[in-house]
């Protein structure tokens, strides 16, 4: 019985351990941001913002890019809407396949600096064609997990993306699988 309460007392040093170190725990008298179920988003460098769905039932965070084009190992897309200016080119860090209610797709997936919340940090997207979605970008859990927690019962919890003081700096998540095809 002893060595069973030694065992989970170890158990839970080491998961939070684990936390600390991955610079995902809270700090004593540190709150947690909470965002509402939709937010506004800045994409850096560019400065645009987009309106984003904050989407706890998607793994992945989603960005629409218009004609998108694939050249070698980098994308080529325009940002939709008002925000259609010069092309932009990123790296691909890797492909994803992504379940969709119209089945199964692969998609390009890059690291992009963006603010929301008043945290300002690198974050993994898949870039698709949302042209006849609401909203142009989708905030997955993988860019929500260790960051922040979501009020489905509202919105716009954060108007100003980048917030109105200092800018919190965030870790960079480390990508997963594969490199690339």
């Amino acid at each position: 019985m002893f060595r069973q309460g030694i065992g989970w007392v170890l158990t839970g040093l080491g998961a939070f351990l684990g936390l600390v170190l991955s610079g995902r725990a809270l700090c004593l008298g540190q709150h947690p941001v909470v965002l509402g179920a939709v937010e506004r988003v800045r994409v850096l460098p560019w400065d645009v913002t987009f309106e984003a769905r904050v989407d706890t039932g998607a793994a992945k965070s989603s960005l629409a890019a218009t004609e998108l084009r694939v050249i070698g190992r980098e994308v080529e897309f325009r940002f939709p809407g008002a925000h259609l200016g010069d092309k932009v080119r990123l790296p691909v860090v890797r492909w994803v396949e992504v379940r969709t209610n119209l089945g199964r797709e692969k998609r390009p997936l890059v690291q992009l600096e963006i603010c929301v919340g008043g945290q300002r940090f690198h974050t993994l997207v898949n870039l698709d064609d949302r042209s006849g979605l609401k909203y142009p970008m989708l905030l997955g859990r993988e860019t929500l997990r260790g960051r922040f927690l979501v009020d489905v019962g509202s919105t716009h919890l954060h108007p100003e993306p980048c917030g109105h003081d200092k800018v919190v700096e965030s870790p960079v998540p480390r990508p997963e699988g594969p490199e690339m095809p």
